[in-house]
């Protein structure tokens, strides 16, 4: 259903009063899998911030030490996850966004008063990220994409799908631009090392985790946080990071994960090519990383030519992320033997609670392992965090089902809503 379609058809009835937010019938498994399994990619990811005693390498993320086990974690996550998973977050974001409006256009509501439940959704977003980052992560999201939301959801929601297309294609070119200066730079020269800078202060002290005092870490962290929302996320606008969030607007007005067996082709496509094309971006950091190539440290910095390359084609492996969900879940739907059904369901239960879930990571995180807490992220490597990581996420598997089983959303959705759907 396109938004020509659903704004004709809602033309056409009387205006109707918000609705409520998506009932369990309408709910599709591959959206709510999706969401589940990126919280499990996004707890891993921002597992080498946590190991604040760490010696870490020139990109100022991963660390360098550790055994030939902590060399393959650290080989994977740059590979598969590191700058893989806000391009899938973004997309789901937008999807989920789209979804929304379009409820509240088939139920009759108004097209303004849509736009403003999603817009008191978006600062309620900030609010609670920028609360998140303060007093737990500096590294939060939720408030980024909550300020990208708003900007967005104003300026192309009820666009049609002509103007989504011609900005989704200005955007995809000027983040080719911006990601082959550096390239190109490199390539003029014939020196890796020609952009980047190794000696920039490290990313992961603006996580202050080492930090004995909480409230010097939460001084450090409201900057941060602060950073992320209203500079990094105005920036990503300018730089064209937005396509990722109009692909999502798109493929939300046609249904493509809900119905992911009308569009087997596409999710192919997109699945093998996204996935290779974003690991194969993401193989030169990795062996420059564990020692197997030699390569300037400039060039595996944040800002150097390694980065750059990372970045651009985490885009691509995001979207093959979530392709490749998709398939699963229509190959899953068609199978009358339901093996592994109450892991699915598990799963797709975090999903549903995807907020709730990602702020736990938080609630037990950083008590455990900051030094202003416990301090147990001094004493672990690359391998043990990621196992941590996976248990941390398992308690969210178990709390989410049980939460599902009992027919409850979770904590943070149900405030949310509220807040939203108030009369």
């Amino acid at each position: 259903m396109t938004a020509e379609t659903t704004n004709a058809n809602s033309a056409e009835s009387p205006t109707a009063p918000p609705r409520g937010g998506a009932r369990p019938s309408e709910r599709a498994l591959a959206p709510d899998l999706a969401r589940g399994l990126m919280l499990l990619f996004i707890v891993l990811s921002n597992t080498a911030f946590h190991l604040w005693a760490a010696r870490h390498g020139p990109s100022g993320w991963q660390p360098v030490d550790g055994g030939r086990l902590d060399r393959a974690v650290q080989f994977t996550m740059i590979t598969v996850l590191d700058l893989r998973i806000y391009p899938l977050f973004a997309f789901l974001f937008g999807y989920g966004m789209t979804q929304l409006f379009l409820r509240q256009q088939a139920a009759g509501t108004d097209e303004r008063a849509a736009v403003r439940i999603l817009r008191r959704r978006s600062l309620l977003l900030i609010v609670i990220g920028l609360l998140h980052s303060t007093l737990l992560m500096a590294g939060d999201i939720v408030a980024y994409y909550g300020l990208l939301s708003l900007a967005l959801g104003r300026l192309f929601l009820r666009r049609g799908d002509r103007a989504l297309k011609w900005w989704m294609w200005i955007g995809a070119t000027v983040m080719a631009i911006s990601a082959a200066q550096p390239i190109v730079t490199v390539l003029l020269q014939g020196d890796l090392g020609a952009v980047g800078d190794a000696g920039a202060e490290p990313g992961a002290d603006a996580y202050a985790a080492g930090e004995e005092s909480w409230l010097a870490a939460a001084g450090t962290r409201v900057v941060a946080g602060a950073f992320v929302t209203f500079v990094a996320a105005p920036a990503s606008l300018i730089g064209g990071a937005y396509v990722i969030f109009l692909l999502g607007f798109w493929a939300a007005r046609r249904g493509i994960l809900e119905e992911p067996g009308q569009h087997l082709r596409l999710l192919r496509r997109t699945a093998v090519i996204g996935i290779s094309v974003g690991w194969l971006g993401g193989l030169p950091a990795a062996l420059a990383h564990v020692g197997a190539i030699t390569v300037p440290d400039d060039a595996q910095s944040e800002s150097g030519v390694l980065t750059a390359l990372r970045d651009v084609t985490g885009n691509a492996a995001g979207l093959g992320y979530v392709a490749a969900v998709a398939l699963f879940a229509h190959w899953w739907s068609r199978r009358q033997d339901r093996r592994g059904a109450r892991a699915v369901e598990a799963v797709s239960a975090v999903g549903r609670r995807s907020l709730s879930c990602y702020l736990t990571h938080s609630l037990i995180f950083a008590p455990l392992l900051a030094a202003w807490g416990l301090g147990l992220g001094e004493h672990l490597t690359s391998a043990t965090m990621a196992l941590v990581a996976v248990g941390v996420w398992l308690v969210t598997v178990a709390g989410a089902y049980a939460l599902e089983r009992a027919g409850r959303r979770g904590p943070v959705e149900a405030l949310l809503r509220r807040l939203m759907y108030r009369p």
